[in-house]
């Protein structure tokens, strides 16, 4: 049987179970007063999508601290994201502890994101393996290859839309690798950087699906409207930097054994731990 590896973005499953939960002021503090709300959503989320996927090795990928090189090429990179809320800060080691105690291996790396970790992962498994990546990310799907599809978390728990190449290709009419040029034309406000002033989704769509990547773009820019070549022309270097942003680093320093990530729970330590947070009906959780 083919190994399926499911490449986990610990912090989204972290950060949707944290606000699932916390708009309504519910923490789940425990006797130790130690919020438990985000790992108890982040259990949840992880074994639900295990459950339906049935991969055979999972592996989950941290952000580690928000120095990144991409802070460092552009420093307002995310800049518009506040501190993380205080009910959140002591759940960030925990939930490690967590991962280590269901067997799963931790991979992270300082000055890159979660997204490299994944994306340099899913390159050194894909070809003996089916790789599916989760995430609630959006940018993550730029990685979608052969081998590699993105399960994308929906609200709630257990709804997700799978991505692979024919999917993605319908939705967007592009390719999975054209997303970077595409999130170079038109930026990203979450992540905080502006691409080109004046164009959005539409018209990247547009020139991206005519001349095929910005190199195609730059070349034909007489062929342009006025309008659009003055915008380009005016945001040229923040064209060529965004890109770099939106880019995914799949040749980072990180690698983790295929043998040491094969999904094998040992129920009397994973309950050890829910039971020494506090959990209450475990059972239901890993059912």
């Amino acid at each position: 049987m083919k190994n399926k590896v499911m490449l986990v973005d610990g912090m989204a499953l972290l950060f949707r179970a944290f606000y699932a939960t916390a708009m309504s002021g519910y923490f789940m503090v425990n006797s130790k007063g130690v919020p438990t709300n985000a790992i108890h959503g982040f259990i949840k989320h992880l074994f639900t999508a295990v459950n339906t996927y049935k991969p055979t090795h999972v592996i989950c990928c941290w952000d580690m601290g928000s120095k990144t090189f991409r802070t460092e090429l552009f420093p307002d990179y995310k800049g518009n994201r506040g501190e993380p809320p205080v009910e959140l800060i002591p759940q960030f080691d925990l939930v490690k502890d967590v991962v280590d105690a269901l067997d799963i291996p931790n991979v992270g790396l300082a000055g890159f994101e979660a997204d490299d970790c994944i994306g340099t992962l899913a390159q050194q498994f894909k070809e003996e393996s089916e790789v599916l990546i989760l995430t609630g990310d959006q940018d993550i799907l730029q990685l979608i290859d052969e081998n590699v599809h993105v399960v994308l978390l929906k609200k709630g728990y257990g709804n997700y839309a799978l991505y692979k190449e024919d999917v993605f290709l319908e939705e967007k009419g592009i390719t999975p690798p054209q997303m970077v040029d595409l999130k170079a034309l038109m930026g990203d406000s979450s992540d905080n950087y502006p691409g080109v002033k004046g164009i959005g989704e539409k018209t990247a769509l547009q020139l991206l699906k005519k001349y095929g990547t910005i190199e195609g773009i730059l070349e034909n820019l007489p062929s342009l409207t006025k309008a659009q070549r003055n915008k380009i022309e005016t945001d040229l270097d923040m064209l060529h930097l965004s890109r770099k942003l939106a880019k995914i680093h799949c040749e980072v320093e990180v690698s983790c054994p295929l043998n040491t990530a094969a999904f094998n729970v040992n129920r009397t330590k994973m309950i050890e731990k829910f039971t020494e947070l506090e959990f209450k009906n475990i059972d239901s959780m890993i059912s």
